[in-house]
């Protein structure tokens, strides 16, 4: 691979002794990945389901090198959302951003999903993940890609920055900023970034980083932990925007990042030529660097903390309570399902949805989708959609079949083909390996197919 001279006259004075070792990486094909969705299956099981071998990436525990040709489009396990695609290095910042059970959780910058996914494996059925991106046509595909991995408690949002972050100032634990930058990590895999490298493209995406990092700021509380991460290796897109915001942000400090994976990020004497700061706040070499020698294409990560202090409060959302199909969605939903819902059923579009609890008031932001789909209503009656199935354990699902991979039916299934079912007659959850990818129709010996007819095998 040939790397723009400028680039490698930036580069090789900044990796001194590494500088041939990151040379000869570039001589070596990128390794694909893919991470475990734990939310769904366990990682014992997947390994025993998968057909490939896998080897422990060192980034995430859920994570894995994939080396064998694999087209997870076609995959059942896939379709269940048992594992997403993702470059290994990817799953560091969600590692450090540490994710706990019941937080409250942003990802401001967050298509296609792949980190906004992990984040919701980690908090399980609880707390709430908010996943916002700016592009809506990539909005939309990053819900699609929480549906298909099964996530419940969640809001994705299409909003500038600035709007969100000042709409829910103080309400995250935790913010993951992965800002859209100039993808010198991305050279192996993706031929574009190459081909369009240019200092123009760095200062550019410099600028808007430091602004979006800033409007995230605003919507950590007090306490909380504020994440940013690039794939990129331009000083001026990581070390010098957080040595420019902590300069100007006193109640965040810069946290030393422990981990056994990659290398100190430089120093500010050592990058100070790529920026206009006279001096940094901070010890730059607490945030943490990723290189393809490192084992995975490149990140950079920096964690910061916010002072303890008094949290504003917004305001929650308030359901309707007029809303005429709320009985007979929770009347429906206990004939699909054996547990109770959780949440308000909410009625947009002709279609009912099962908000997460305690959601803040979502007035003056575009929200695309917020909990599950739950049910299309049709004329004098609701009929459940496949979402809905999608965020609910098989187990858990009140008639079902499970389906083994070597299984006919399983691929017919996908294709939208109606297939043999013995079950008792009503609204049933297809499985593989455990996971629900779907659902159907039992009337007499047979599944009247109800997978969505845009994700189906051709």
């Amino acid at each position: 691979m040939q790397l723009p001279q400028e680039f490698c006259e930036r580069m090789k004075p900044l990796l001194g002794n590494s500088w041939e070792a990151f040379l000869n990486a570039y001589e070596r094909p990128f390794r694909r990945g893919l991470r475990v969705n734990t939310a769904k299956i366990t990682i014992d099981e997947f390994r025993t389901q998968f057909p490939h071998p896998l080897a422990p990436s060192p980034f995430a525990e859920d994570c894995y090198y994939l080396d064998a040709p694999h087209k997870a489009g076609g995959d059942p396990l896939h379709h269940a959302g048992g594992y997403y695609m993702q470059e290994p290095s990817a799953a560091s910042a969600v590692a450090v951003l540490a994710p706990q059970p019941n937080e409250k959780i942003l990802d401001l910058c967050a298509a296609p999903g792949g980190k906004s996914t992990q984040i919701a494996a980690k908090l399980g059925d609880s707390g709430l993940l908010w996943s916002n991106e700016y592009v809506a046509s990539r909005a939309r595909i990053l819900s699609q890609n929480l549906e298909r991995c099964g996530v419940r408690r969640q809001v994705v949002s299409n909003n500038d920055t600035a709007v969100l972050c000042r709409r829910l100032t103080d309400y995250f634990d935790a913010v993951l900023v992965d800002a859209p930058c100039s993808g010198e990590g991305m050279f192996r895999k993706e031929p574009q970034a190459l081909e369009e490298w240019s200092l123009d493209n760095i200062h550019l995406c410099a600028a808007r980083q430091r602004e979006i990092l800033h409007n995230a700021s605003l919507a950590v509380r007090p306490g909380g932990r504020l994440v940013y991460s690039t794939c990129t290796f331009a000083p001026e897109e990581n070390e010098a925007i957080i040595a420019a915001f902590l300069n100007e942000h006193s109640d965040f400090t810069l946290e030393t990042i422990e981990v056994p994976w990659g290398m100190s990020a430089f120093s500010f004497e050592t990058i100070k030529k790529f920026t206009s700061l006279s001096s940094c706040a901070a010890d730059l070499t607490r945030c943490r660097r990723i290189f393809p020698h490192h084992g995975g294409e490149g990140h950079f990560i920096a964690k910061m903390c916010r002072a303890d202090g008094r949290a504003e409060s917004p305001l929650s959302y308030q359901p309707s309570t007029r809303d005429t199909n709320r009985r007979t969605a929770e009347e429906l939903y206990r004939e699909c399902f054996l547990k109770d819902p959780i949440g308000d059923f909410v009625t947009f579009n002709n279609f009912v949805h099962l908000l997460p609890p305690e959601l803040p008031d979502l007035t003056g932001i575009n929200v695309i989708h917020a909990g599950i789909t739950f049910a299309e209503v049709c004329k004098n009656r609701l009929e459940p959609c496949h979402g809905a199935f999608l965020a609910t354990s098989l187990a858990d699902c009140r008639r079902r079949i499970d389906l083994p991979l070597d299984d006919a039916r399983l691929c017919a299934y996908l294709r939208g083909e109606e297939i043999a079912c013995d079950n008792e007659k009503g609204w049933t959850a297809v499985g593989v390996a455990g996971m629900t990818v779907g659902f159907g129709k039992c009337s007499g010996s047979k599944l009247k197919n109800r997978y969505p007819k845009g994700l189906r095998l051709l």
